[in-house]
């Protein structure tokens, strides 16, 4: 897909964040869009900011995580637009919680949205970017999709599963040469509301992390805007990039996934045990 002009492209979670860029992006570039996110008013938002474009914009409240309403937005999608190229599964969660602390349903709802979201998309879009002969699958998955970090456990179980699970879809596409291809995206620290929304257990402060100010410290250590990100996402597709890495600090991880496991996780466990010592 060298151009998004006259395509359609879906995207989960384009109520704020890295999806209401991508949606303005787009719209900028002349694709119909078909846009979804559980908060109401914040889709709205998006929904003004693309319109007078001259393109279509439909919208949908949206819980990733119930299949049966995101195959029946997959559908409504297709019979509305006609066709579509591009879904982006975007829509994401945090948790911060040692694996002790997290509860089962912590667990639940974080992978309901983070993992099953993302093959809910997939599964229900797939047939639909068959049938338009031309399509692509974008998959956000994290830099903790690359490095595991204590408090981040039920986070890295759901963004490694996204990575494994759109790398096989990848060599699939490959091998039947459809027209339709994926990318698993791997942003660093982007500036939106992810953290502020995020449920924060008492567990993890022991470990280091401020439940208080867990918010205020990831705008500290975010560097990436989410229109430099869509930016970049939207170049790698044209690309037909197989990863993206999003964000300067999302190369170093991606370079420290490289290192032998014992060396950076006793670097990752002695950094912490420092923070505990300061805190």
């Amino acid at each position: 897909m060298k151009t998004f002009t006259g395509r359609v492209a879906a995207i989960t979670g384009a109520g704020s964040g890295i999806g209401r860029a991508l949606a303005e992006e787009l719209a900028r570039q002349g694709a119909h869009l078909a846009l979804s996110d559980i908060d109401e008013f914040g889709l709205a938002e998006t929904v003004d900011l693309c319109k007078g474009a001259g393109i279509k914009v439909t919208s949908d409240v949206l819980d990733v995580g119930d299949k049966d309403a995101v195959f029946f937005w997959a559908d409504k999608t297709a019979h509305d637009h006609g066709k579509i190229n591009l879904i982006i599964n975007n829509a994401g969660v945090n948790l911060s919680a040692t694996f002790e602390g997290a509860s089962y349903d912590d667990f639940e709802w974080l992978m309901n949205i983070n993992f099953w979201g993302v093959v809910h998309g997939t599964k229900a879009f797939l047939p639909h970017l068959r049938a338009a002969g031309e399509g692509h699958v974008v998959n956000i998955s994290s830099v903790f999709g690359l490095v595991s970090i204590p408090t981040q456990s039920v986070y890295n179980a759901a963004k490694f599963g996204v990575r494994g699970f759109t790398d096989a879809l990848r060599i699939e596409l490959d091998i039947e040469r459809c027209g339709v291809s994926a990318t698993t995206i791997h942003p660093g620290g982007i500036k939106t509301n992810i953290a502020h929304n995020a449920r924060i257990d008492k567990s993890a402060s022991a470990f280091g992390d401020d439940p208080a100010n867990f918010g205020t410290q990831f705008d500290k250590m975010a560097r990436t805007t989410p229109e430099k990100a869509a930016h970049q996402i939207l170049r790698a597709v044209s690309r037909n990039r197989r990863r993206a890495l999003i964000g300067p600090d999302a190369v170093v991880f991606d370079l420290v996934s490289r290192l032998p496991a014992g060396l950076y996780q006793r670097l990752l466990a002695a950094g912490a045990r420092r923070n505990i010592a300061k805190s």
